[in-house]
């Protein structure tokens, strides 16, 4: 299963590198190897996060989303994406962004980084969002007890998220957005304007895609409720990807996840949560390269192997054998979020950002082991959907 799994991973990562060696020498084989390791780095808890996501969807989406998806976050976030931003930021035509990008890659990299302000609200607004409707939600099971069950009270207050989310986006612009240091040039720009306007789209794009995705995730748990009263109508399947004891049938009909509209809705939602969580790295792998290709190619790299990685976890039951991975993943995404937005004046070290994630997620592994051990609970059996706390 693990080769099936990262087959193509590493596959494309020996064509990959062997393609960096011959275009760009042993300096570019090198560049790419290291992009690669930085995005893998820099996105593991997007692969828990996705995982979460990815397990309610029908097999036709999951391989959607290792196919299309993957197209969408190699080709559209690590290469078609920072030449959209320049030519929007610099008000020239996309074909003149991609000459400047291969012909003047020092400008290139001089307009990506000017801006990197608004990328950084947008994607740190919508992760923000992401960290607070997780924290505010009422759980049966909790990894930090003791902070999580006062903020799920609170949390019963309506749009308590999204209230947060603009005091943090008010603070970010009235304190690092209005004095943003010029790259490669002394003094200081005012980009207040800037990042509250990229920072209400960044909420505004969640509450839609999230929005929708729910609403339709919604409509199809009310049919399969309606269904469990008498027979299921004809053509309709449950939103459960998980098979039970009874070898995955219900009222006579095989469970699967979700399909149709709803299915396509929450892989719009997995895509832009993606495309979130590659902007810091998209930023960050400038401090290695300014070649727009060799940047492609080894982000693309690391970005499949994180692909790979989200099914991995969702073939294995991971999240259910380790209860509290989502909830190391959801804290990793708040901190990200918190970086983001401090990465709009101050630069923060790719290394600090990618060990946040990483501390976090293997914390709440262990704590998840410890839960295990002392409810007998052997790796391969669900957690017990009762309200228990790591103690942590």
């Amino acid at each position: 299963m693990l080769f099936r799994t990262f087959g193509w991973s590493l596959a494309i990562t020996v064509v990959g590198l062997v393609f960096a060696g011959l275009v760009w020498g042993w300096t570019g084989l090198a560049v790419v190897a290291i992009l690669s390791v930085l995005e893998v780095s820099l996105s593991f808890d997007n692969a828990v996060i996705n995982a979460g996501i990815l397990r309610k969807l029908n097999a036709f989406w999951q391989r959607i989303f290792l196919t299309v998806g993957v197209l969408i976050a190699v080709f559209g976030m690590r290469l078609l994406f920072p030449i959209v931003i320049v030519a929007i930021t610099a008000k020239i035509s996309p074909v003149e962004a991609v000459r400047v990008a291969i012909d003047q890659p020092d400008r290139y990299q001089h307009l990506v980084t000017n801006a990197h302000p608004a990328i950084a609200a947008f994607g740190g607004i919508f992760l923000l969002m992401i960290f607070l409707d997780f924290i505010f939600e009422d759980r049966d099971i909790r990894w930090l007890g003791w902070l999580e069950k006062p903020l799920a009270k609170l949390g019963k207050l309506d749009m308590l998220s999204v209230v947060v989310a603009l005091i943090a986006l008010l603070v970010a612009a009235v304190t690092v957005a209005t004095a943003v240091p010029l790259d490669g040039a002394h003094g200081t720009v005012d980009k207040t304007a800037t990042v509250l306007l990229a920072g209400v789209g960044g909420m505004i794009a969640y509450l839609i895609v999230g929005g929708i995705s729910g609403y339709f995730e919604d409509q199809l748990e009310d049919e399969e409720d309606d269904g469990d009263d008498g027979e299921q109508p004809a053509g309709q399947d449950g939103p459960q990807a998980a098979a039970g004891a009874d070898g995955g049938r219900k009222n006579g009909k095989s469970m699967v996840g979700l399909a149709g509209k709803a299915a396509f809705f929450v892989f719009l939602y997995l895509e832009v949560i993606d495309a979130s969580f590659s902007f810091d790295g998209v930023i960050g792998a400038f401090a290695i390269t300014n070649q727009i290709f060799q940047m492609a190619l080894g982000l693309g790299i690391g970005a499949l192997y994180i692909r790979s990685l989200t099914v991995y976890l969702v073939r294995k039951g991971t999240l259910d054998d380790y209860v509290y991975l989502e909830h190391g993943a959801h804290y990793a995404i708040g901190a990200l979020a918190v970086i983001l937005l401090v990465t709009i004046k101050y630069e923060v070290n790719e290394v600090v950002t990618g060990l946040v994630g990483v501390v976090l997620i293997a914390a709440a592994y262990f704590s998840s082991v410890v839960r295990n051990r002392r409810h007998g609970e052997n790796s391969g059996e669900p957690g017990e959907r009762t309200e228990v706390t790591s103690g942590v």
